[in-house]
């Protein structure tokens, strides 16, 4: 079939406006050296892991919490945690295979499964016998299910907005575009960098606390060589998360919401709750989806409290 003038006229505008977009939006990797240079901290250290050189830091002494970081996210969204419970406790926290300096997997295998397995891998190598652990969103479903696979190992269980329930909440834009055929693969070369500082503020409950340097680091921290296509694995790894080994986990558990979570309904809290039997529930009317980077000091004053057994000097909620 022909194109009539018009027709293609229309064409040739698609094409070349898709072509600008590419363009316009392009953005090549940053070499490793150089975002090493930006992202790590004077206590940072490298440890050679399933063939990955897995970025983290050991700071501060004390009985040890171990912290994981949400998609997309790096061992950086716990800095604020780290500052103020490292005079109390040994504060471990490590950038998760695909994202932050350690970049992707070499097998791309990011079932839930696979990063339990590392996880324990992780700890026999530092090594730790037994540890506090807390996650984040995609790091709460890897901690508790870590959780039930190793009860053993975790002392206390921190869940700060998990995942792992069936939801229903719209899928955020970012992952939707990942998963998306065709447009997915762009997303390893084009990159815009406003599409970042609007997923960040959806994750806050107040989207004008989210700081320029705060959107550049997530920005950066992607362009690392591999971490783009390995966000589109991940965004396409599908798995059945089996919630009903929550009612085996045996360590007293912690869980935080923020009530403007727009990711993850705070209803969720409770359903979490009534699967863990030694389990409390502390949730924050005016935080979002990352509460811990959000307002670190109430947070981290409630995570005090309950780590080492004295809810009076929490927040209370």
């Amino acid at each position: 079939m022909r194109l009539g003038p018009f027709l293609k006229g229309i064409v040739w505008g698609i094409l070349l406006a898709v072509i600008g977009l590419a363009i316009g939006f392009y953005v090549p990797d940053r070499p490793l050296q150089s975002l090493k240079e930006d992202y790590t901290y004077s206590d940072s250290k490298f440890l050679e892991i399933e063939g990955m050189d897995v970025h983290y830091r050991r700071t501060g002494s004390g009985p040890t919490l171990l912290l994981l970081h949400g998609t997309g996210a790096s061992l950086h969204t716990w800095e604020g945690w780290t500052q103020l419970l490292a005079d109390s406790f040994t504060v471990i926290s490590l950038d998760l295979p695909a994202f932050g300096l350690t970049g992707p997997h070499p097998e791309r295998d990011y079932s839930i499964a696979a990063y339990v397995d590392f996880l324990e891998a992780f700890a026999k190598k530092l090594p730790l016998d037994s540890f506090h652990l807390a996650g984040n969103s995609l790091g709460g479903l890897i901690a508790w299910s870590y959780a039930t696979a190793h009860p053993q190992r975790v002392e206390k269980l921190i869940l700060v907005d998990p995942s792992g329930m069936p939801n229903e909440k719209e899928t955020p834009l970012g992952i939707k575009l990942a998963e998306t055929p065709v447009v997915g693969q762009l997303l390893r070369y084009i990159t815009p960098k406003p599409l970042f500082a609007k997923s960040l503020r959806d994750v806050y409950g107040d989207p004008e606390a989210v700081s320029e340097e705060v959107i550049d680091r997530y920005f950066q921290l992607f362009r690392r060589p591999g971490n783009r296509r390995a966000f589109i694995d991940r965004a396409r790894t599908k798995h059945r998360v089996p919630t009903e080994t929550l009612s085996s986990i045996s360590s007293p558990t912690l869980i935080l919401w923020g009530e403007r979570d727009t990711w993850i309904p705070v209803e969720h809290a409770k359903l979490f709750h009534g699967l863990i039997t030694d389990s409390e529930v502390i949730t924050y009317p005016k935080l979002g989806h990352v509460p811990m980077e959000e307002a670190p000091e109430v947070t981290a004053a409630d995570v005090r409290a309950f780590l080492v057994g004295d809810r009076s000097s929490g927040s209370g909620r």
